[in-house]
């Protein structure tokens, strides 16, 4: 165990060698003093403008006055409720904020026609304000829900909504030029962290200190934390990041530590920072410490939160956790970020590129253009068509997937493009899947997991066997300024990932649900006849 700064990091695997290579190397001290020369030559160029978030709590300090001043305009202008369009790094820490505090924002990562209806809505609508947070300025999803919150506050008759809207992007964007054009609130980001390690920046602190988080707090938690970072002593980042780098999958569960979705988060921060050159550590987020699937020879167990005591060597089949990370949300933040860059230095892989990302986006835009590929079923099983399989039933297609995952290191990635609200119940098939497979499962909800562990699909180890699950749409959204709706969008995004996969020859089985609630039930039903 290692613990400093409030947080400490305790495992029963044996990561020895790790932890002394990073120390003997200086790694803890040249990463705090932002030394861009630690994973190689070929990542210099990159990891020189991207070091920024290893102290970027001390700039956030600065949102803290100004955001406590917008909240209370705000409130006096009856505006409550905050939703915020954003994608990946944009807003998983933004979520993990919320849901731990209890804040209530709602978080559009969607491209989903039902989401998004149910968000622009007049009820909540009248004292709604939108946070709109882009890097890039440029990403598709969030220009997307830009546009229908603006037409669906005009056609409520809130003619300033301009003063509705708060952007969060890097300076120079075109999203900063489109902000102060149109007299909107602005908050401009810290340029030198990317999305997924921006979780302290005003990424991850504007639309949660409008919504009433205090993160004076967070960044004071963070600041204890970082005096521990590059000194000589007990130092827990370099721990848990020996831990990562220690095993092909790191499992991850949260143990009763009062933090809720933080493992969604760290999903991203380490599959799109160490998914690549064909190699890498695949993270699996767990629904409770007891879930299917936590434990294997190819992979290390951690929670966040629980007991640190008696933990078992690695390899034990025994139901408590390799690893165990306790400590306050704002030091988590920074640990993982400081884990995930030792991992990536033991690993050899530069954590701060995502080469295969936008792969993926250029398929979309291309098959927007084009028009979508014209594809038949291979079969129809009640309200679920089969695609890419030689089944005829659906649990025969699962089957299939289970035959393919019966190899060394592999894993089986199941992508639901659906409404993660409505269609939510379908994501017990991770576990289901977990319970009957020796293969490590992951979820994700289409098109958030692009951001996220698709950087991994196409670019980490290549063992991966993938379930892609679609749905039928009941009431489409139109884009106001684009020749595509939402529905459309969403059938791109899921069209053009396939291609990306395909063209890799992954293994990949695509089941449509015609009818989603019938479909959602019938999957679930198909999966536990499989022995």
């Amino acid at each position: 165990m290692e613990a400093a700064g409030g947080l400490a990091v305790t495992t029963g695997v044996g990561v020895n060698a790790g932890v002394e290579a990073l120390k003997s190397a200086g790694v803890p001290a040249r990463l705090a003093a932002k030394d861009a020369t630690l994973w190689g030559p070929e990542a210099e160029t990159e990891a020189s403008i991207r070091l920024g978030w290893v102290d970027t709590f001390e700039k956030s300090k600065e949102l803290i006055a100004p955001l406590a001043k917008l909240r209370a305009e705000f409130g006096e202008q009856g505006i409550d409720h905050i939703a915020l369009c954003g994608m990946g790094g944009s807003s998983l820490a933004p979520e993990v904020i919320s849901r731990t505090l209890d804040l209530g924002i709602s978080v559009l990562d969607t491209t989903d026609p039902g989401q998004i209806l149910a968000e622009i809505g007049e009820d909540s609508l009248r004292r709604t304000a939108v946070v709109v947070s882009s890097k890039s300025g440029s990403t598709v999803e969030t220009d997307s829900q830009r546009r229908a919150f603006e037409a669906a506050f005009k056609g409520i008759g809130i003619t300033d909504y301009a003063k509705r809207f708060v952007f969060v992007t890097d300076p120079g964007s075109q999203l900063e030029e489109f902000a102060t054009e149109a007299g909107s609130h602005l908050f401009l980001a810290d340029e030198n962290v990317g999305g997924r390690y921006s979780a302290l920046t005003a990424f991850g602190l504007v639309p949660t200190a409008l919504a009433g988080a205090d993160i004076a707090e967070l960044i004071d938690q963070a600041e204890t934390f970082a005096t521990a970072i590059a000194n000589d002593g007990d130092n827990p980042a370099v721990v848990l990041g020996a831990v990562i780098a220690s095993r092909e999958t790191i499992t991850i569960a949260d143990d009763g530590s009062g933090i809720v979705g933080l493992g969604d988060w760290a999903e991203q921060l380490i599959a799109e920072s160490l998914g690549k050159n064909g190699k890498g550590t695949l993270p699996v987020v767990l629904e409770d410490p007891g879930a299917a699937g936590a434990r294997g020879s190819d992979r290390v167990y951690t929670t966040v939160g629980g007991s640190s005591t008696g933990l078992p060597n690695s390899g034990s089949q025994l139901a408590m956790p390799d690893t165990v990370v306790n400590g306050p949300l704002g030091a988590q933040f920074l640990v993982w970020e400081l884990a995930t860059a030792y991992a990536g230095h033991l690993i050899g892989i530069d954590p701060f590129n995502q080469p295969n990302v936008t792969e993926s986006k250029e398929n979309t835009k291309r098959i927007l253009a084009e028009g979508l590929p014209q594809e038949r079923p291979h079969a129809v099983d009640g309200a679920v068509e089969i695609y890419g399989s030689h089944a005829e039933t659906v649990t025969g297609a699962l089957g299939e997937l289970l035959v393919d995952a019966d190899n060394d290191g592999a894993y089986i990635a199941v992508m639901a493009y659906l409404d993660r609200l409505d269609d939510a119940p379908v994501a017990a098939l991770r576990a289901e899947l977990a319970d009957r497979t020796g293969a490590p499962v992951t979820w994700g909800w289409g098109p958030r997991f692009l951001h996220s562990t698709g950087q991994f699909h196409k670019g980490g180890r290549r063992t991966g066997v993938f379930l892609q699950i679609t749905g039928a749409i009941g009431e489409d959204v139109e884009i106001p300024g684009r020749d595509y709706t939402f529905a459309s969008l969403q059938a791109a995004q899921a069209a053009g990932d396939r291609q990306a996969l395909q063209s890799r020859d992954r293994p990949l089985v695509r089941l449509h649900l015609t009818d989603r609630k019938r479909g959602v039930n019938q999957l679930l039903h198909a999966v536990r006849e499989l022995s």
